[in-house]
């Protein structure tokens, strides 16, 4: 595994060209541009708060719907649209892939790290819904590193799971946004984790993007630390799929060319 990362740093170049590559094409040819990494946590913000706390009334442990919903959101679409972009990076690029030597989980690292600068530029809104709705800085705050930097390593065990599928079985880049979609669901977007059963909690938190959603909801919202145990959980699965994918990923990608 240490001979991946040294070998990925020397083509560290060749990383970023990829990413900013992905971040030019994607907007290319837009009226809006970047900002379409605005307009959709925006808009979904907007449907759920109508929907779910005017109409269906979900609670939000008494915090705004707006601002609770947007703080969910942000870390979900950065999740959800790395895994949906980053799946098919490999076939796409069939050509590189066939004619060059170079480590191929730079094609979905590239992507993980463009979504990434679409995080970046969301959470612009986020700081001014911040300041909106008088939340203030504390120190638990300084927890938010090292959350982003779990689901980062969750998004890119994933990604490299699904990439190096796709090669084999095309039906990944199909199935990804439905299982996406259910993911949603069973992650507390819509909804507080207070609202599931404490029997039942521990399991729920076996998945990763729930106790780093709620992770970001307690450190920003609650000026609260996160819930330890909860944390814990999301960085050992995180740790383990990460180690899981690289290796699965790179004892793979030496038939990628044949496969193609």
């Amino acid at each position: 595994m240490i001979s991946y990362f040294k070998e990925l740093i020397h083509y560290r170049e060749l990383l970023l060209t990829f990413a900013i590559r992905d971040l030019k094409v994607r907007y290319k040819q837009t009226i809006m541009g970047m900002a379409w990494a605005i307009l959709q946590p925006l808009a979904l913000m907007i449907i759920f708060t109508v929907v779910f706390s005017r109409l269906a009334r979900v609670p939000s442990d008494g915090i705004p719907y707006p601002i609770f919903s947007y703080c969910a959101l942000l870390p979900w679409i950065f999740f959800s649209t790395s895994v949906n972009m980053a799946t098919p990076s490999v076939t796409n690029n069939m050509n590189l892939v066939t004619k060059i030597y170079f480590p191929r989980e730079v094609l979905p690292i590239a992507t993980v790290m463009a979504c990434f600068v679409d995080f970046l530029i969301a959470s612009v809104i986020f700081i001014g819904m911040m300041f909106f709705y008088h939340v203030n800085l504390n120190i638990y705050m300084l927890w938010i590193p090292l959350i982003m930097a779990i689901q980062i390593i969750f998004t890119l065990g994933i990604v490299l799971l699904t990439s190096c599928s796709n090669v084999f079985f095309r039906d990944i880049k199909h199935i990804m946004p439905i299982g996406l979609q259910i993911w949603m669901y069973l992650t507390p977007i819509i909804y507080p984790v207070s609202l599931i059963p404490e029997k039942w909690r521990t399991l729920y938190m076996l998945n990763p993007m729930a106790g780093i959603i709620d992770g970001y909801r307690r450190v920003i919202l609650q000026a609260s630390p996160p819930e330890f145990k909860f944390l814990l959980l999301a960085s050992c699965v995180s740790l383990v799929l990460f180690f899981l994918g690289y290796s699965y990923f790179k004892k793979a990608e030496g038939v990628f060319a044949d496969v193609i």
